[in-house]
């Protein structure tokens, strides 16, 4: 059969340029940051086991010149995959699951649903989180003012995706996808920052729903303490803030 064929021609190749030995991809990675944890949360789902290791980019390890010559966006996540080097989460995401998954239920094959699994992904990327950051970043880094314009923008962000949500269980499928994560970090890190989840039905339960689902995969532990951590420093800056 064809296809048997080209999977054991692929898994041949595997060993061939491992040396017989199945290496294991290195994740680049910062505990606290809401991609790298969708990146952590989809390996605990595909019980794939990363060789991880910390940038602190607080120190500016993303700087120096072999992680630069590796990824010259400096970003993380990164991943090196026995030579693939990706960033930007969301493709890491569903190549993940193209390489790793033994089924297609997180990203599956039929294009139609897959359209909608990458429609939502590149909302979350483009939209939803990039206006978190907007709102949020610039005060936890440099201490700068809140702007209530800025929040505007996010509010308007979390009620298109409430729409969206309107009559779906999930995001994307009938089921959860690589879609539902990368928005489930993206909106437990919005909780976590307190914002008013109260005005979108739609959102707060799905959120509820994807994170029953996701609770035998160390959700907790990968994610949930994780958005405390990040919200936690960023109070800490608004309080320095407020005593200066």
């Amino acid at each position: 059969m064809p296809e048997t064929e080209q999977i054991v021609t692929e898994f041949v190749y595997c060993l061939i340029i491992s040396g017989g030995k199945m290496s294991t991809p290195v994740l680049y990675y910062l505990p606290p940051s809401p991609p790298c944890r969708s990146i952590l949360l989809l390996a605990k789902m595909l019980a794939l086991d990363f060789e991880l290791k910390i940038v602190n980019i607080l120190e500016g390890e993303q700087l120096k010149p072999d992680f630069v010559a590796m990824n010259p966006q400096h970003c993380l996540p990164t991943m090196d995959d026995q030579g693939l080097v990706l960033w930007e989460s969301r493709a890491i995401l569903s190549y993940l699951v193209a390489a790793y998954g033994k089924t297609d239920e997180l990203y599956p094959k039929d294009i139609r649903v897959r359209a909608l699994i990458d429609q939502r992904l590149q909302f979350d990327l483009g939209t939803l989180y990039q206006r978190l950051t907007d709102y949020y970043f610039p005060t936890m880094f440099i201490g700068a003012p809140l702007d209530e314009g800025k929040r505007a923008k996010l509010s308007e962000a979390v009620g298109w995706l409430n729409v969206i949500l309107e009559g779906r269980q999930f995001a994307a499928a009938e089921h959860f996808t690589i879609a539902d994560l990368t928005l489930l970090v993206t909106i437990s890190q919005l909780e976590a920052f307190d914002f008013e989840l109260k005005p979108y039905k739609h959102v707060r339960q799905w959120l509820e729903r994807c994170k029953e689902h996701m609770l035998p995969y160390d959700y907790e532990e990968l994610n949930g303490s994780k958005a405390v951590m990040l919200a936690d420093m960023f109070r800490a800056k608004m309080n320095q803030a407020t005593e200066s």
